[in-house]
């Protein structure tokens, strides 16, 4: 299973100025070789390779460098045309879709630039790295990160690495290839809810609720829009302070939920049973106060947690079609839309089939447990990044 560790870098002064025009170098020249494969119809990488390898050269990147700024480029625009395939762009023919296509796909100064083990070595008994710069070979960067990070680096790092500046701070993105668990054959299934007002809800009786993230959202939108609507530098200043404050807020969160319950489902040796919500934004038609609450959902991030915890803990782990889950008795099956009345209550007047008394949320929840135990053995859904 292949995850992530991120490691910031500690450069001393020349050292960071080298960094730093080494991204912008080679971002600029990707920006150019952008440009020439949308002229020549996005070619494939080994004749993208014939137009554009010899002036990356000429420019001052090395071999490695160069080939990985060609299939960085390349990559890009195989993402691109995926989305497009996917309809995330739009139908054929819009506004949105038409702007995408019509324009070469572009870099930022600062983005991501993939290393590979011949321009990065690690020396992790230093915690120092040697990394390729456009001003020659960087010895003895100093790099820092959590303990847990490093026990994760040093055994398990294997493949690329990429370097991105963030706020003037230089960090390493390290690839990590860690051994899966050993998947163990569960005795049931705990079901898991996602939403809104409760992010997570379990069949076991564990509830996340969303109303404290809820309003932290509402209080930094508007102190965005406030800040947004003055226009001066120290407006400006403090809006960069907080930018991305809301993201890595919202990220912790996630973690602490899935890592509840995944933490449950192994000690009760139980599976989980998640909802397949991809595709829910395209899918659901809202009024326009409630898009912003439904497309800052983090549901995909939250179920990405969920996965790989669940693998590295063996944790059996099943998608299941959420359609009709909060109308469907848990027991017998039956579906009505009385079952679901609002969130976690039901009529009382309203009866299945059989005289199961438990619906909405809560059914749901059961209903989602007992489509798990139907969709043995266990398979993981790709994920949604």
């Amino acid at each position: 299973m292949k995850i992530v560790t991120q490691v910031k870098l500690m450069p001393e002064a020349d050292q960071a100025a080298a960094l730093g025009a080494t991204l912008r170098t080679v971002n600029d020249l990707a920006c150019w070789v952008s440009e020439v494969a949308f002229a020549h119809g996005v070619p494939r990488e080994y004749e993208l390779r014939k137009h554009t390898y010899a002036h990356l050269k000429e420019q001052g990147l090395g071999a490695q460098a160069a080939q990985h700024v060609i299939k960085k480029v390349r990559d890009a625009y195989t993402t691109l045309h995926a989305n497009i395939r996917a309809g995330n762009y739009g139908k054929p023919g819009s506004k949105r879709r038409r702007k995408v296509e019509s324009k070469p796909v572009a870099f930022r100064p600062e983005a991501a630039q993939p290393y590979d083990d011949r321009c990065l070595s690690w020396q992790y008994d230093q915690q120092t790295v040697s990394i390729w710069t456009t001003a020659g070979r960087l010895k003895g960067v100093r790099f820092t990160c959590s303990a847990d990070a490093f026990k994760v680096l040093q055994p398990y790092r294997k493949g690329e690495s990429d370097l991105i500046e963030r706020d003037g701070v230089f960090y390493l993105i390290a690839t990590c290839e860690v051994p899966e668990a050993e998947t163990y054959e569960p005795d049931g299934f705990i079901g898991v809810d996602l939403g809104i007002a409760n992010i997570a809800t379990t069949s076991t009786g564990y509830q996340a609720a969303g109303r404290q993230l809820n309003r932290y959202r509402e209080r930094q939108l508007a102190l965005r829009a406030k800040l947004q609507k003055k226009r001066t530098k120290s407006a400006k200043r403090r809006l960069k302070e907080r930018s991305r404050r809301e993201a890595r807020h919202v990220k912790n969160t996630n973690h602490i939920i899935s890592k509840t319950i995944v933490t449950e489902a192994e000690r009760t040796s139980a599976g989980i049973s998640l909802e397949e919500l991809k595709g829910i934004r395209q899918r659901v038609r809202l009024r326009k106060p409630q898009r912003v609450a439904l497309h800052s959902w983090a549901f995909a991030q939250l179920g990405d947690f969920i996965v790989y915890k669940a693998k590295r803990a063996g944790v059996p782990l099943v998608f299941v079609d959420p359609a009709y889950t909060s109308q469907t008795c848990a027991e017998c099956g039956h579906v009505d839309k009385r079952n679901r009345v609002d969130q976690g209550v039901r009529a009382s007047t309203v009866r299945s089939r059989c005289s199961y008394d438990r619906g909405g949320r809560a059914g749901g929840r059961a209903c989602t447990r007992r489509h798990g135990r139907s969709r043995r053995p266990p398979v993981v859904a790709p994920s949604s990044r």
